[in-house]
């Protein structure tokens, strides 16, 4: 199977895989003509690979999961390992999320606050010149 052919089944574009491939997460074949082949298979772990990343996990966390990305990654319990990255990045994302919230709210309660000194600005000027008559 060709890149863009794996790319299509696997909802996915040709530069994602290559860097999936880059990051040793997949593996494909030189023909010929240089192009990439994939074997059937790869579908499978370019799914796990997207739904993995979809999860939250970055490409070097998905590592930790090679030994399952060609089963069905969410219905095997993770490892031990597995288990530890995940609520890692669980724990990074937690972080990110209130930092982001502490900002977001920093940033309303200025805007109430400037709402409740400054009356509203006026309406835009109409823009069209006089014109002579």
């Amino acid at each position: 199977m060709r890149i863009g052919e794996l790319a299509k089944a696997t909802g996915t574009t040709p530069r994602a895989l290559r860097h999936y491939e880059q990051a040793g997460l997949i593996s494909s074949e030189r023909s010929a003509n240089g192009y990439r082949g994939y074997h059937e298979r790869a579908v499978v772990r370019v799914r796990n690979i997207r739904y993995l990343l979809a999860a939250g996990l970055t490409l070097d966390d998905v590592r930790v999961f090679l030994p399952c990305l060609d089963g069905d990654v969410a219905a095997t319990p993770p490892s031990g390992r597995g288990l530890r990255v995940a609520l890692e990045r669980l724990a990074v994302l937690d972080e990110r999320i209130a930092t982001q919230t502490a900002a977001r709210d920093r940033l309303a309660a200025a805007l109430r606050r400037n709402a409740s000194r400054e009356p509203a600005p006026p309406a835009p000027a109409d823009r069209r010149q006089p014109t002579a008559d």
